[in-house]
This record gives C-alpha cells, structure tokens and sequence, in this order.
C-alpha cells in the first residue's frame, strides 16, 4: 500500500466499516476506486489470519447459528446462462455462530445453503471451542448431521423450529411473516431449555445489513465478486470482535471472553497490514 499514508488507510477502513460502498469511499476519502478495493483486500486477508490465529480455546457456553443471505453478480433469477451453478453468480449464504453470552462471532463462512457448508462451519466450531457447549440452530435439515459429525455427544445441541403464517402481499410484501409459534427440539444432550434461542444471532444479521453496504437489501450496493464479499465480512467480524465497545458489555466481546485486553483501534487493524507486509 505505498501509494496511501498511513492515516489515508485508517480514514479508507473507517468509512468501510461505517456502511459505506466502495464508491461512497472513493467519493469520501478521494482515494481511488481500485485502491480502496484492494485496501480492502489486503485488510480483509490479514484480518482473517489473525482471527484464525487467535479464536483457540475459546470459554463460550452457548453458542448460536443462522446464516444469512445476499447475492452476488446478480440476483439469482437474473444469472446469465453461462454463469449459472457456478459459486460466486446469484445466491450466497453467510453462516455465523454467536455467543450471545460475550457477543463474540468466533467462526463465520461464505458459501452455499447445503450439508458441505453446514458440516464445514460445524467442525470449525468444533476445534475453536475449549469446553461442551449448548449450542442452538434453526431446523434447516443439514445442521444434525453437521453437529453430530463435529461434536458427536460432547455437546448440548437442540433446534428452534419457527412456525409461520402466510407470506404478505402488497405493500406489505416486505414485512416478516406472523409467527404462528416456536418449537423447541432437544437434539442431543440435555440442553437448558431456557437457553434455546436464536435471537441474538438474529439480532446479528441486523447488524451485518447495517455495517455492511453490501447486504443492504432493494440497493445496487451489492458485492459484484464473492472474492470481495469474502474480504468485507472478514474486515467487519474483525472490528465487531475487537473494535466495537458493546452495549450492554461496556467492552469489546473479544475483551468479554479473555482474548484483547484493549480496545482496538483502526490503527492496530492497519497494524496488522504492516506485519503481513513484513
């Protein structure tokens, strides 16, 4: 990155953790499109190896999973012949696993809404955790095999099933379904029932819609390569677990859980570039 300072690429990373597009980077900072781009890039890599690095023998209790979807190139409808099936053209999921005790997200992935995804997140979890977990998904099929798989019996697993009513038209049409009702399933294990829940996961996807231009629904501010999106979600889970003071926590999750024992600032992230660098 020898054609931006040092503060330029704090200002870059800031405007792009805050929602802001690409080009609303460029427009802000003046930096070009195509460095901005690859800021992120570089950013987005050394982030994901840090975060690789340190998210080992994590204490979570509980842990959360959903995955959330946006779309790449094109939405799915509109894919071109020549593109269609191929990864990175129309649907693309981005699974994450919570704790909603420290808020942190200690695995995330891009990819499909099938078993190898499911399975994949599942064993990564799996390896990252220090003790038996509960831990809590929706009822989308692949995720039993997927637990059972990763954690056979050392883990408390039980899903949500969510029953709802017909979808809405009209004006309407982009409003949630009426919840009918909420069924909970102990899996494996004995479960605390109290605790089976996916809201703060939810609450989750929220967040990455408002911090990430990218999932932003009804815009044209979606990612044109997965590549891209790969590096933008690895940049935001790594200012959301070390940058971002939580609410209700008064600290970073990652401070919660024991892994910073500091507040990180764009500065440290830009750190991170210059090691990598060296």
């Amino acid at each position: 990155m020898n054609t931006l300072t040092r503060e330029k690429r704090i200002q870059v990373l800031r405007a792009l953790v805050e929602g802001n597009s690409i080009r609303a980077t460029v427009r802000i900072t003046g930096a070009a499109k195509n460095t901005v781009v690859k800021l992120l890039r570089d950013a987005g890599r050394a982030c994901e190896q840090y975060h690789n690095k340190i998210m080992v023998n994590l204490s979570c209790k509980r842990i959360q999973v959903d995955e959330i979807w946006s779309f790449c190139y094109a939405k799915q409808r509109n894919v071109p012949q020549k593109y269609q099936g191929q990864f990175g053209y129309g649907d693309v999921w981005t699974w994450v696993a919570l704790d909603p005790d420290s808020k942190l997200v200690p695995v995330w992935l891009i990819g499909q809404r099938n078993s190898f995804c499911a399975k994949k997140l599942m064993y990564e979890l799996s390896q990252r955790m220090a003790n038996r977990i509960q831990l809590t998904t929706d009822a989308y099929r692949p995720y039993y095999e997927a637990v059972n798989n990763a954690f056979s019996d050392d883990v408390d697993y039980a899903q949500l099933m969510k029953l709802y009513g017909p979808e809405k038209s009209g004006e309407k049409r982009y409003s949630p379904s009426t919840l009918l009702c909420a069924i909970e399933r102990p899996m494996i294990g004995n479960p605390d029932k109290k605790h089976i829940s996916t809201s703060m996961v939810k609450r989750q996807n929220l967040t990455m819609r408002m911090q990430m231009r990218r999932f932003t629904r009804l815009t044209n501010g979606f990612s044109k390569k997965v590549e891209n999106l790969h590096w933008a979600v690895a940049l935001h889970f790594m200012h959301y677990n070390f940058c971002r003071i939580h609410k209700s926590l008064r600290v970073t999750p990652a401070m919660e859980i024991g892994i910073s024992d500091h507040i990180w600032e764009l500065e440290d992230i830009v750190n991170l570039l210059d090691k990598k660098a060296n």
